[in-house]
């Protein structure tokens, strides 16, 4: 029996590689569909990929696609990212390489927080550019396979917006992944209005946006990857440890707003204020590593090693055959996590 869902993929900069995993494990099985595909950042990267190996080769090219895409990402390596983060100062890098072999954080999530990346001048280049630009866009693109859309936040209105079919390109792929405090702004016209905009990750408007795949004709289950924890049980107290968990809660914060409004419209329906058909009654699945989060902050997302990556791919392996031993059964038919209990 072939059980079709949506896929919603959270992002996260290096931590996207356990959403690598759990579509690696996904696309091993047969029985499984992927309709619909809502990525912001990382999950927007892995969306794209998959979908451009989908089309060239099926389950199989999207297993390369995305192997590809991670492989590309981890030689991302210490001296790249040292001449990104620390042009022109040597001392501050030698410094900064010191740090990384002995502090459980990166120093680039450091000097992230310290320097601007236009303090670098036009010559600054995103390091993800020639990861992006390896991606096919006319399979990125295609009509057929699931169906892709990319979140990205207008910096000047702060509203998310969604890109798909045609509209997704490497610049629209580098502005949902585009984290201010490392990132230039990137600009792309609107067709509509011929105005340019500045973009910033998509996360800060939707992590990802659940609402595109609301779309009829797209099945009623939504399989969120989730790869910002939900809950930390010790009090951050540190300055790096605020700013981890700030991180966490602002790139939770839109998406448990579209949960309580999926929750809002499951409970008139079931309290017969709604006709059954007038809106999708959604069911929401979850697949996440809370533990594992927990024990990583916001300053690995920028440490993309591939020991890491690695380590985070075999995770989202695991935790995605969990899912599917413990609630194949309930796609189609039911939810398996208990939003009224998320919010209560």
């Amino acid at each position: 029996m072939v059980r079709r869902i949506n896929l919603a993929l959270q992002g996260g900069g290096a931590h996207g590689a356990f959403t690598w995993g759990v579509l690696d494990r996904l696309l091993e099985d047969e029985d499984i569909e992927i309709a619909a595909i809502s990525g912001t950042s990382a999950g927007a990267l892995n969306g794209a990929a998959l979908k451009a190996g989908m089309q060239a080769g099926g389950r199989v090219g999207a297993k390369d696609s995305l192997n590809q895409l991670w492989t590309q990402v981890g030689r991302l390596d210490e001296a790249r990212l040292t001449d990104w983060m620390f042009p022109g100062l040597p001392m501050l890098a030698a410094m900064a390489d010191v740090a990384a072999r002995m502090a459980p954080f990166s120093p680039q999530g450091i000097m992230a927080q310290l320097v601007s990346p236009y303090a670098w001048g036009p010559g600054w280049q995103n390091p993800l550019e020639d990861v992006v630009r390896r991606l096919d866009f006319t399979q990125v693109c295609a009509v057929g396979g699931p169906k892709l859309f990319v979140g990205a936040t207008n910096v000047r209105t702060g509203k998310i917006r969604v890109f798909s079919g045609d509209d997704v390109s490497p610049e629209v792929l580098m502005a949902s992944a585009c984290l201010p405090t490392a990132f230039q702004a990137v600009e792309l016209t609107d067709p509509k209005t011929g105005q340019v905009e500045a973009y910033w990750d998509g996360g800060y408007a939707g992590n990802p946006a659940l609402f595109p795949l609301y779309a009829k004709g797209l099945p009623d289950d939504v399989v969120i990857v989730s790869i910002n924890p939900m809950r930390r049980d010790e009090l951050p107290k540190s300055p790096l440890e605020i700013q981890n968990r700030i991180n966490e809660i602002s790139f939770n914060a839109a998406l448990l707003g579209e949960l309580r409004a999926v929750q809002f419209v499951k409970r008139l329906i079931q309290q017969g204020n709604m006709d059954k058909g007038a809106m999708k009654d959604v069911l929401i699945h979850f697949i996440a590593d809370e533990k594992l989060m927990n024990e990583l902050s916001a300053s690995t997302k920028l440490s993309p090693t591939p020991a890491l990556l690695y380590r985070l791919k075999e995770a989202g392996r695991v935790a995605a055959l969990a899912f599917l031993q413990a609630h194949r059964g309930d796609i189609g038919k039911r939810a398996s996590i208990d939003l009224a209990g998320l919010f209560g």
